[in-house]
């Protein structure tokens, strides 16, 4: 049994939830929805949000406990919105916005262009400090883990892009002896 697909998820105002048989729909400040997986019913009755299955086997609890959660996630993202942000720490290494690309100088011999997606709002201030904002939680973090792979931080400087509330690790560099 699914201990985080039974509570229910209250509505705030301003947002309104259409169940069908295609899925659910999220309407807020943006626009969401997801399909239904298979063993897994919604019922929105007033406020509430509840998330029921067909059967008790464990594929439907962990369906029922997955649907709960993207839904909440999709009422967070219409209501809040969903940001992390990315700081570029290196000599040189700038990022900036050019119109939907995110250009990044990076140490190589060549920037790097980086087409922000649909539904997503970049923001660069001082040229090091990226902020990814969305509704989407699931876009917001893949973009913001594409964005970090181009330059993923090395354990001897810490140089590279790393998410503003990541601990890097440093090595030891060589030691004469």
């Amino acid at each position: 049994m699914s201990r985080i697909g039974n509570k229910a998820i209250t509505i705030p105002s301003g947002v309104k939830v259409n169940v069908d048989a295609d899925g659910v729909k999220v309407e807020g400040k943006a626009k969401l929805a997801i399909a239904l997986p298979p063993f897994v019913a919604v019922n929105v009755e007033g406020d509430q949000i509840h998330v029921t299955t067909a059967s008790d086997d464990r594929r439907a609890s962990a369906m029922q406990g997955l649907t709960r959660s993207l839904i909440n996630n999709m009422i967070i993202g219409v209501t809040a919105g969903f940001k992390k942000e990315l700081a570029i720490v290196g000599v040189g290494y700038k990022a900036q916005l050019s119109g939907n690309k995110l250009v990044l100088n990076l140490g190589y011999s060549h920037t790097i262009e980086h087409i922000v997606p649909e539904g997503i709002k970049v923001t660069v201030t001082d040229g090091t400090k990226i902020l990814v904002e969305g509704a989407d939680k699931q876009l917001v973090g893949e973009t913001a883990a594409e964005i970090r792979r181009y330059r993923s931080p090395e354990p001897y400087k810490g140089k590279g892009i790393r998410y503003v509330d990541e601990r890097i690790v440093l090595k030891e560099g060589k030691s004469v002896g």
